[in-house]
Order: structure tokens, then sequence, then C-alpha cells
């Protein structure tokens, strides 16, 4: 497979790249990145061939945003493919520092949670005028649930359902600024309630299906499968524990954790395979799976990613890990 493959998103018309550059590190995360470093870093992905882009208002307090447009605003717009997200709106707040949410060098904004339909209209239109484009390919409502929320989930719920965010974005589509709608985040339970309450074209799934976890598997796969809901996976490597780094959805990994992702990187030692180049590969096995987007912090990362997601990988591998007990059972396998 090569990153320049395609798959279709039903119903939108669109077909997006296989692999995607999410810009959350653009924007600062946990670790500072210079203009002159993210404008290599992007410069670097269009010479890669990369052309699916995600981004977010959240990420760096807006400074991801501002650098991903003014990476693309010199491309054909036709040859790119854009994701941002609503369900934050970004004040002005001098009070912001570094480090504040993880971002290493944050601009002075500060995020409120608004999923409302109003809420959601400015998002878009503060998007738009940071990335200095007249549409976005795909607009995603970034991290509802309560996970996120805890106890204030309900009322955030309810602004997306019944305060007009869904009816905002279903208006967006409809006028043809937006091409597809759905969701960014990173727990599939509320993913799976937003099937039942809203026409989604696709969700960007964060961590929830990788090569260290598939409990996403059922019902919510097989529910977008069956209803034509493209899924993107991203945070191939659950935040690092699968490439290296002793972090796990953003914390140090728990000896569970790290006492799978051993077992699973004996299996990778065994048939030569790098552990990321299977982290990277395994979510497209399954058929409502459309692309795999993942982080960089350079060019030189950047490039590595692109060489494991297009590393070769044999059979007998998969078929070793699911025998082991490694990869759940359901799970569809990588076929080359």
């Amino acid at each position: 497979m090569k990153i320049t493959d395609r798959r279709p998103l039903p119903r939108t018309g669109l077909a997006l790249p296989v692999f995607g550059l999410g810009c959350a590190q653009a924007g600062g995360l946990f670790q500072p990145m210079s203009d002159a470093d993210a404008a290599a870093l992007f410069n670097s992905a269009w010479a890669l061939g990369v052309r699916l882009f995600d981004t977010a208002p959240y990420y760096g307090y807006t400074r991801s945003e501002r650098r991903t447009g003014a990476a693309l605003s010199s491309r054909p717009r036709a040859d790119f493919l854009l994701s941002t997200k609503v369900g934050r709106l970004m004040r002005p707040d001098e009070s912001v520092r570094p480090g504040d949410d993880g971002w290493a060098d944050p601009l002075p904004f500060r995020p409120q949670f608004d999923y409302s339909h109003d809420g959601v209209m400015r998002s878009f239109e503060d998007s738009l005028r940071r990335l200095a484009l007249a549409r976005i390919d795909l607009l995603l409502v970034h991290d509802i649930g309560r996970r996120t929320h805890g106890e204030q989930h309900a009322r955030h719920w309810d602004q997306l359902t019944h305060g007009g965010g869904f009816r905002a974005l279903e208006r967006l589509r409809h006028e043809g600024t937006v091409k597809a709608i759905g969701l960014g985040v990173n727990e599939w339970q509320v993913a799976h309630a937003s099937l039942q309450a809203f026409d989604l074209d696709c969700v960007m799934l964060a961590g929830r299906y990788t090569l260290l976890e598939q409990g996403a598997l059922a019902p919510f796969l097989d529910d977008c499968l069956r209803h034509g809901v493209a899924v993107l996976a991203a945070g191939p490597f659950n935040s690092g524990v699968l490439a290296g780094s002793p972090s796990f959805d953003y914390a140090p990994a728990a000896d569970e954790v790290m006492q799978r992702v051993d077992a699973i990187e004996a299996v990778c030692a065994e048939f030569n395979v790098p552990l990321p180049a299977a982290a990277l590969q395994f979510p497209l096995a399954h058929p409502a799976v459309v692309s795999c987007v993942a982080g960089a912090h350079s060019p030189d990362q950047l490039v590595q990613n692109v060489r494991w997601f297009e590393t070769p990988i044999p059979a007998a591998f998969w078929q070793a890990l699911q025998a082991r007990s490694l990869i759940d059972a359901r799970a569809p396998l990588p076929q080359h």
C-alpha cells in the first residue's frame, strides 16, 4: 500500500488518501516547533505525496490552523483535503502560558466549549479566516463525550443534539462549504451514540482502533460499515507506546499495557517487522476505515512514518498475532 492510494468516502464524492498528516505537533504538542520547522514539515509532507491534513482550533490554541493554512495557501486547492474541527471557541486571553493543556507555546487564546448552532457556525467561520480558505473538506465535532467532559457531558451533548450543533453541520454540508461532516473523538461510545442521533459521513477515532486495542470493533465499526460511515483511524501509536515511547493516551503507560506491547514486539522480532509499521498498517484492514492519520515532529520523523506505512508485512505475522490472542479474533487482517 502506498500513501497516495485512496479510498472512497461514501455518499460524499470524496476519495481520501489512506495516509494523512495530523497537525497537532505543528501546534507545539508537548514540545515547541518553530515557524521554520513547521514550514519544513509541511514542505516535506507535500514532497512525499501527503495530501490529507488534519488540524483543529485547539491545537496550539490556533497555532496549528494558522501554520497549516499558511503552508497550504500556495498549493492548488483541488490537490489536497483538509479537516478541522468545531466544539471549542478560542477567546483572547493574555493569561495563557507555555504548557497549558500540553501546548509548549500556545497563542494567547483560551478554549471555551460550545457545541450549539451559533458556536459551531462561529468556530467554522473563525477557522476559515485562520486557514485562509473558502471551504473545508471535512468538518468534525471535536472531543464530545464523557471522557472529555465528565459530569458536563449531558449539557454539551444537549447543545449538539437539541441546541443546533448537528443542525449547523447539516446546513454547512447542504450549502457546500463543507464536503463531509462527522466527529473527531477519543472514545467510540459517543461516536456510536451519534450514529443513532445524526446522519454522519465520517468519524475520526483517535487511539481506539489500533494494534493495541480493538474494543471499537463491535458494535461501532460494524455499524459504521453497515451505514456507510467512513472511519479515519488517528493516533495509531496510542500516543507513542507503539512507537518506542512509554506514553499511552498521553500519560505513562500502565504495566499491563507495557506487557501487551512487549508481547506484540516479540512477534515483530520473530518476523523482522518494525512495530510502528504494524501499528500504522493494522487499522486499514477494516473495511470501514478509509485513512490512517499520524502526526510527526520533524521531516525525518514523517519520512520514517511513510517508510513504515509502505513496508511489506507478511500475512503470517498478522496470523501469528491473532493466534496468540494479541489481536481480537474478529479483527480483519491486512492482506498484501
